[in-house]
C-alpha cells in the first residue's frame, strides 16, 4: 500500500482498487488507509465498495441491463460504456440525472472503452485485445465521440510492466490521439503490476507526465487488482497422499486446483511452494511429483516440482503467493471445504477472519 501511494503521489495518477483480483472485505480497513476509490464490474462489486471501502466507484462492464443500469446510476461516479450502442441507451438516464444533482453532490461522469488492439498478453484467455475481441471500439468504428463522453477507457495488460504499458499507449495515441483531447480523464484499466520486484516505476511516470504533456488537463486513471495484494498470502496444504501411475508420482493435498486455484489451470499458473526446490535445482537425487487435488474432476493436478525428499502423507506444502485471483474465483464443486483465511499481523498475530462450514456449501444452493 504504501508503495502504491508513493507512485500515485509521485505520478499524479488517480489509482483506484479493482475487486477482481481480492474482494476480501475485512482487509479494506487496512487497504482504506490508504485508497478509497474502487472499480467495480457488477452490482456486487459495487455494494460492496459502498458498504465497506468508499464511495468513488468507478463501473465498466460489458452490457448493462434496464433493471441493472438504475443502481449503477446511483452508487457510482464514473460509468464506462463498452459499445456505442449501450452508451447512447443509457445515457439520456445519465443525463437526466446529472440536470437533477443537488447543489454540492456529484454528477456522474460517462466513459467509453476503446480496443488499442496492441496485444502484450501471451495468454489468450486473459487477452481483451485479441482479434475478435468482445471489448471496447476500435478506432475504424469510433471517428468522433458522442456527445457527453467525458471519459475514455481502455484494459489492455495482465500482470504486466510498464514497458508493455508503453507499447499500448503508442498504439492508443496513433489510433485514438486527436480524440483525448475532447476528454477529461482516460483510465488505462487494470494489470499494472507496480508492486513487483523489478518494475519500472520511472517508467511508468514518465508516461504519465508525457500523457499529461500531451494532452493537457487530462485526468488520468490506473485499476490495478494484483498488484493491491501481491505476494500477501499463502496457501497452506497438506499431502494426504502419494500414487503414483505410469512412473508419475502425485503428491494428493487437502486443497483443490479446481475449486480453490482455478488460475492455476486456467492461466495456466504454477504457483512456488516454499518447501520445493529450485526449477534449477541440479540435483541428481531429486525427487519430482506433480500435485492433484482432493476433487473428483480428472484434470485436478498440476506438476512438477522438485523435492529433496521424497513426499509422505503428513507432509506440509505452502503454495506462495495465492491470494489474488484465487479467494475471489473459488467455488464449492464436489461439496469441497474452502481453506479457511487468516490475517497475520506484522507483529506475528493470527487472526480468524474465515472458517467455512456445511452451511456455506447448503445455502448456495437453497
Amino acid at each position: 500500500m504504501e508503495l502504491l501511494r508513493d507512485v500515485a503521489e509521485r505520478s499524479g495518477v488517480k489509482i483506484i482498487m479493482a475487486f477482481k483480483a481480492n474482494a476480501l472485505w475485512k482487509t479494506f480497513p487496512i487497504i482504506s488507509e490508504y485508497f478509497r476509490s474502487s472499480t467495480a464490474s457488477s452490482l456486487n462489486e459495487m455494494k460492496l465498495s459502498l458498504d465497506y471501502l468508499g464511495h468513488d466507484v468507478h463501473a465498466y462492464c460489458p452490457v448493462y441491463t434496464d433493471e441493472s443500469f438504475p443502481q449503477f446510476l446511483h452508487g457510482c461516479s464514473h460509468i464506462t460504456f463498452n459499445s456505442v450502442a449501450q452508451f447512447e441507451k443509457f445515457y439520456p438516464q445519465i443525463k437526466k440525472y446529472n440536470e437533477n444533482v443537488p447543489e454540492g453532490e456529484s454528477r456522474v461522469s460517462a466513459g467509453l472503452r476503446v480496443n488499442p488492439r496492441c496485444s502484450v498478453i501471451e495468454t489468450d484467455i486473459y487477452n481483451p485485445c485479441i482479434p475478435g475481441s468482445r471489448f471496447g471500439v476500435d478506432a475504424e468504428n469510433l471517428r468522433d465521440l458522442p456527445e457527453g463522453v467525458e471519459g475514455l477507457h481502455f484494459h489492455a495488460l495482465c500482470e504486466s510492466d510498464s514497458k508493455d504499458l508503453q507499447k499500448v499507449l503508442e498504439a492508443l495515441e496513433s489510433q485514438f490521439g486527436p480524440l483525448l483531447d475532447k476528454v477529461k480523464w482516460l483510465n488505462m484499466g487494470g494489470g499494472h503490476l507496480i508492486t513487483r520486484k523489478g518494475y519500472d516505476i520511472d517508467l511508468f511516470i514518465a508516461l504519465a507526465d508525457e500523457l499529461r504533456r500531451k494532452h493537457p488537463g487530462l485526468e488520468i486513471i490506473i485499476e490495478p487488482g494484483s498488484a493491491f495484494t501481491w505476494q500477501t498470502g499463502d496457501l497452506v496444504t497438506t499431502v494426504l497422499d502419494v500414487v503414483e501411475n505410469a512412473g508419475i508420482k502425485t503428491g494428493i493435498i487437502d486443497a483443490s486446483f479446481a475449486c480453490h486455484m482455478p488460475d492455476c489451470l486456467e492461466m495456466p499458473y504454477r504457483p512456488a511452494i516454499e518447501e520445493a526446490l529450485p526449477d534449477d535445482a541440479s540435483d541428481d537425487q531429486s525427487q519430482t511429483y506433480r500435485l492433484g487435488g482432493n476433487s473428483c474432476l480428472s484434470g485436478d493436478f498440476v506438476g512438477e516440482w522438485k523435492f529433496a525428499d521424497e513426499l509422505k502423507a503428513g507432509d506440509i506444502l505452502t503454495l506462495k503467493d495465492m491470494n489474488h485471483y484465487t479467494t475471489v474465483k473459488t467455488n464449492m464443486f464436489n461439496g469441497i471445504q474452502h481453506p479457511s483465511i487468516w490475517l497475520e499481523k506484522l507483529n506475528g498475530e493470527k487472526i480468524l477472519l474465515r472458517e467455512y462450514s456445511y452451511e456455506d456449501y447448503r445455502d448456495r444452493m437453497s
